[in-house]
């Protein structure tokens, strides 16, 4: 059976140069890159967050997504490891809380150069030309922008039973209220800073845990309510424009039938594969969503989707 675990290249500048982060372990004496096995019920994201934090005392969030490693451990059993990018800010340097450990002796900040000859293994360097091969070409800083299909809710007919009743008032089921607290984590992973909302009740509920939690205000657009979209497709698209040109770390949450709108506007930003993979946006189920990683562009160029995720909570 094989082994789940999730970790990252944590990295920063100093000087105009980029340094990456490796750990010294003593039990196997060894060099490589923070990583750890998945915990039950967790996701991948959640797993690396956690992980970095345990093994480097460094609170982080993700950015790219970075090649999955995959070979067997010296009982045979194989292992898939999937990695991010992530920066590590000078705040959140100052405020490590690392200690040496049984598990973890060291966290040594070293050039690209220095941390090749020191890794242990073949295809931790492999991971590290990734992240290299994405900073010549300028795109390793990104903002994350998530979107969100709101999480289970009450059965259209259930909720209407043959009134006219306001759809927009439809509440979640007690398992969307349940995946709407699961979702902390998963978008705490990511880390946006704006959270983006259709007005209607089984939106909001979904995105109000995780706001609450991180004490951020919750910005309604009608645009990206059912009827908003609807009514005036141009102006959804426009509120996506202008989330997307903004370039803050932004959580859009919607309704399914809003959704290819949505994504068809986010693809323009899209090349090759990352356009087929936002067509299957509109395919998101309850309290699924997409994270769309887009480059921090100079003022006057169009952002660039440098990578694409898909999660969703059970």
């Amino acid at each position: 059976m094989t082994i789940y675990a999730a970790g990252a290249i944590l990295w920063r500048e100093e000087k105009g140069k980029i340094l990456v982060a490796l750990i010294h372990r003593n039990r196997h004496n060894d060099w490589s890159w923070p990583k750890g096995k998945v915990d039950p019920g967790e996701l991948l994201p959640e797993t690396a967050v956690r992980e970095i934090a345990e093994e480097t005392g460094l609170k982080i969030k993700l950015g790219p997504r970075l090649k999955i490693v995959n070979y067997k451990i010296p009982n045979g059993t194989p292992k898939e490891v999937h990695y991010w990018a992530a920066r590590v800010s000078p705040s959140a340097l100052a405020k490590s809380k690392f200690k040496p450990s049984e598990e973890v002796e060291s966290v040594e900040w070293r050039t690209p150069e220095e941390a090749r000859k020191l890794l242990t293994y073949e295809f931790d360097s492999e991971v590290l030309d990734e992240l290299l091969a994405l900073a010549k070409k300028g795109l390793l800083r990104t903002k994350p922008l998530i979107v969100l299909r709101h999480a289970k809710a009450t059965p259209r007919a259930d909720w209407m039973n043959g009134q006219a009743v306001d759809d927009g008032h439809r509440p979640l089921l007690p398992a969307g209220d349940a995946q709407a607290k699961q979702l902390i984590k998963l978008l705490g992973a990511f880390s946006p800073k704006r959270v983006i909302t259709s007005p209607w009740s089984r939106c909001l509920n979904t995105v109000a845990p995780y706001a609450k939690k991180r004490n951020l205000k919750i910005i309604e657009r009608s645009q990206l309510s059912e009827l908003g979209n609807k009514k005036g497709p141009k102006r959804t698209k426009n509120v996506i424009t202008d989330i997307v040109e903004d370039g803050r770390a932004s959580v859009i949450c919607s309704h399914r039938p809003a959704l290819p709108t949505i994504f068809d506007t986010i693809e323009t930003y899209a090349t090759g594969a990352q356009k087929d993979l936002l067509r299957e946006g509109p395919g998101l189920k309850p309290a699924e969503m997409m994270v769309i990683h887009l480059s921090t562009a100079d003022t006057g160029k169009q952002r660039k989707i440098v990578s694409i995720e898909r999660y969703g909570v059970l």
